[in-house]
């Protein structure tokens, strides 16, 4: 098979790293994952995720390497050895909740790792540098959908400003240096072995253990849950499609309610929401994984979670312009299809 790039993919152990570990094989890429394989949450997730790749019928073109994003001399030296085409940065400190109580964990891995893969980027003449940011950076945002073009200047967790600096940190390397660079907004992604700290895992958990879950908020809040084969697909087509330079452009001032011109710098920079387009609620989520298990759930009402946001909801009309492609999985075949491989993996 002839290879067509070499790809770096930080958070290689991680849920998406993993997914689109696979697919690059697939399709004939060499990968080169990174990880720190920190405790977050059980580490034999990650070890289990490893074992799979390396079973990969093209396992011989991916290699693992156990590094961390802040090492900065690990990084210069990984990227002065592999000399990578395209680098796809999922490697970051996750969740909402916990950077309230350790807010260090996102300072090291989210901004000075991420500083780590943009100088190895421009020193080593990258072609595109693909990075994952979140639907968190819209906070509480009123208007739906969420776009793009939005002004995302008050986020409400940490980890949110981290994500938004990421943004802010690419566009400065993209104009400065040329660094083609695109960011994704990534909307509540789940599926098989996916994080046990998200509610699909803790739930469908809980569930066939028969325990209470907690529905926090009455069950009222909307997420635009995306599925991990529609995430996967999304960041392949948006690695092949190196953004070209702009200049100019408009934003919403939501205050004012009118549209005011801003000058951007010219940079070869894009971001991109990926994201199902379609909020369901919690109690539709509930229902879903119920229905999927065979079994009610028992349930503790509490009411909404500092950091927490009502609704999430993605415009994706750039994605679909740009690509051509629409995240289009139900939650309720997701659903399905996270609780029939969580079954076999508890067993």
């Amino acid at each position: 098979m002839n290879l067509k790039q070499k790809v770096l993919v930080t958070g290689g152990a991680g849920f998406i790293g993993f997914f689109l570990t696979q697919q690059l094989l697939n399709r004939g890429d060499q990968v080169v994952g990174i990880d720190n394989l920190n405790d977050y949450y059980d580490p034999q997730l990650k070890h289990d995720r490893l074992s799979e790749l390396a079973e990969h019928s093209h396992a011989a073109n991916y290699r693992f390497i156990e590094l961390d994003l802040a090492d900065r001399s690990g990084i210069e030296a990984l990227f002065a050895e592999q000399q990578f085409d395209v680098v796809v940065n999922l490697g970051a400190q996750a969740g909402v909740r916990y950077s309230i109580d350790n807010p260090h964990a996102y300072v090291d891995s989210n901004l000075v790792g991420f500083v780590n893969i943009l100088e190895g980027c421009r020193h080593s003449k990258v072609k595109h540098l693909v990075y994952a940011s979140s639907s968190s950076v819209y906070g509480m945002n009123t208007k739906q959908p969420f776009s793009t073009d939005d002004r995302v200047d008050f986020p409400i967790s940490l980890y949110a400003a981290t994500k938004k600096s990421n943004e802010l940190m690419a566009h400065t390397y993209s104009h400065l240096y040329g660094l083609p660079t695109t960011g994704l907004r990534f909307f509540t992604v789940y599926g098989p072995f996916g994080r046990p700290d998200m509610a699909y895992f803790k739930f469908t958990k809980a569930i066939l253990e028969g325990k209470a879950i907690d529905v926090y908020n009455n069950g009222e809040m909307q997420r635009d849950f995306t599925y991990i084969d529609d995430i996967v697909e999304g960041v392949i087509r948006v690695m092949d499609r190196i953004p070209a330079v702009t200049q100019g452009g408009v934003i919403a001032n939501e205050a004012k309610q009118s549209i005011s011109a801003i000058t951007s710098a010219q940079a070869p920079y894009k971001v991109y929401n990926i994201g199902n387009n379609q909020p369901v609620t919690l109690r539709r989520f509930i229902t879903a994984i119920e229905d999927a298990c065979g079994v009610k759930a028992k349930e503790n009402l509490l009411p909404m979670q500092a950091g927490d946001v009502p609704i999430t909801y993605a415009d994706v009309g750039d994605l679909i312009a740009d690509t051509g492609f629409k995240p289009s999985t139900s939650i309720e075949e997701g659903i399905g299809k996270f609780v029939e491989w969580y079954e076999v993996y508890r067993n």
